[in-house]
């Protein structure tokens, strides 16, 4: 058989957008692991904010929200940049970057911010308040599009990591560690991390999307972290920490280049994470209860890729999503799908501009990589 389309990988993105196709064509997807949602997806920090990825992302944002809203997925938490006032002016800029995007933010002063978060040390005396932040069911949504995709016919088939491509007058034919092969006219790079590995087997010039590892642990601390603590972020992006279930999710923010695989959080990374808390505010920690870490792929403007590749139309890029791919999932999974179908937008898409995305956008920098 020959899928008209074969999704390598079946996290959040590669779920979604065989989810899209499935009424309109056969899809084969395609996963590594034993199981779906393994890397990134199962690692999420579980947040829809409007400001997350800057500019560029808040029209999938926001063209995400009313379904995820409407489907259950959203439950409200509210956001918190904060800063000293030595920050006043990356507080300023950041009001001005998001002015007239269609996000909702307010200045706070001091006492403000103790209304929300009194445990924040007194230096912290500035903040912008985003009250539309709210927590993602991220295990529900995968479910609710790995589901659809179920019904829709599509062929999931796990432990297929793919080990080989070979481009056939007719599309691809794909092999896998497992020994088993398939065809399909077109395919989908949903690969996440390994998204330039990927083209790099299909013959494809690379992108340059580049793995970043971000750490959490999390906390118990005391007083206990109450749960309408809202989502509380540095300004200078050195710290987030939100409340889950009694205990706190803490990061340092960091993004450290790292080749794709299965990431460990390094112990620097929490050691620097804790001292920031502590520097921070003003809870004593009782516990370090967990650690993880997981990888977030960027392309070079950090902004995502979706569409066919210039130099190839049957290889459909659908990646580079960093840490907004959960919250943006139902807009890109849903533009990426009209692209693939050569079909025109709907409501939801109608206000993207899909040659934002576009890998075309690099097709200069490409030719100096490949030269």
């Amino acid at each position: 058989m020959i899928y008209d389309f074969a999704v390598i990988g079946a996290g959040m993105a590669g779920a979604s957008i065989a989810a899209e196709l499935a009424p309109h064509a056969s899809v084969l997807l395609l996963e590594a692991e034993d199981a779906p949602g393994y890397h990134a997806t199962g690692r999420s920090a579980a947040f829809w904010e409007e400001c997350y990825g800057g500019p560029g992302v808040v029209p999938l944002t926001l063209a995400s929200g009313p379904y995820l809203a409407e489907h259950g997925f959203l439950a409200p938490r509210g956001a918190l940049y904060v800063g000293r006032a030595e920050d006043a002016a990356a507080m300023d800029e950041f009001v001005a970057t998001f002015a007239g995007t269609g996000v909702t933010i307010e200045r706070l002063d001091r006492a403000g911010l103790e209304q929300l978060v009194p445990q924040m040390r007194g230096d912290w005396c500035d903040a912008i308040h985003e009250p539309a932040c709210a927590d993602i069911d991220v295990a529900g949504l995968h479910q609710h599009y790995l589901a659809a995709a179920r019904r829709g016919g599509v062929e999931l088939v796990c432990r297929a990591q793919v080990t080989g491509l070979t481009r056939e007058s007719d599309g691809w034919r794909i092999v896998t560690a497992a020994g088993a092969d398939f065809r399909a006219a077109r395919m989908i790079n949903a690969a996440g991390a390994w998204a330039d590995t990927l083209a790099g087997l299909a013959g494809v010039a690379p992108i340059g999307i580049q793995p970043l590892r971000r750490t959490v642990v999390q906390l118990r601390v005391d007083p206990e972290a109450p749960a309408d603590l809202p989502l509380v972020l540095d300004i200078n992006g050195g710290f987030y920490f939100k409340p889950d279930s009694g205990r706190l999710w803490l990061s340092p923010h960091d993004e450290i280049p790292s080749p794709p695989g299965d990431v460990a959080p390094e112990e620097l990374d929490v050691a620097i994470a804790i001292d920031r808390f502590e520097t921070a505010t003003g809870w004593r920690i009782a516990a370090l209860e967990r650690r993880w870490a997981g990888l977030r792929s960027f392309a070079p403007d950090r902004l995502p890729v979706y569409g066919a590749d210039p130099a190839d139309p049957a290889f459909i890029w659908f990646a580079g999503q960093g840490g907004f791919g959960i919250q943006t999932a139902p807009a890109a999974a849903r533009l990426a799908a009209q692209l693939a179908l050569a079909q025109g937008p709907d409501a939801m898409t109608r206000g993207l501009d899909p040659a934002c995305y576009s890998p075309a956008r690099f097709a200069d920098n490409r030719k100096a990589r490949t030269a």
